[in-house]
């Protein structure tokens, strides 16, 4: 299986002919969706984004809408931001924000 991510590539190589190479090239794509912000101060093109659960989903999506709308801030309150992005890792909601230069605040607390 060497140089292959599993059993069934590798298999599908020993079917496949010499002219075929093995992942040689990486090509870039472009997804074209829409984002519908919670709240936003349209005459300073300002969002604030409100936020229980942060998935990986909503994360490549906030990045997606920063880096191709550079003309509107964002900002999201988090319900819990300490919360961890996923099981097991150290990286908080806070901390991806600040890594990936996003500003964010806890938002209101109560029921």
């Amino acid at each position: 299986m060497t140089g292959y991510r599993n059993g069934y590539e590798a298999r599908c190589a020993a079917q496949i002919g010499p002219e075929y190479a093995y992942e040689p090239v990486k090509l870039t794509y472009v997804l074209e969706c829409s984002y519908l912000p919670d709240f936003v101060d349209v005459a300073n093109k300002r969002i604030i984004e409100a936020k229980g659960l942060f998935d990986a989903a909503d994360r490549r999506k906030i990045l997606a809408v920063k880096a191709q709308n550079p003309d509107y801030s964002i900002e999201i309150w988090f319900q819990k931001p300490s919360m961890k992005i996923s099981k097991g890792s150290k990286t908080s909601y806070a901390d991806w924000c600040e890594k990936n230069g996003i500003a964010w605040k806890q938002g209101p607390t109560g029921k």
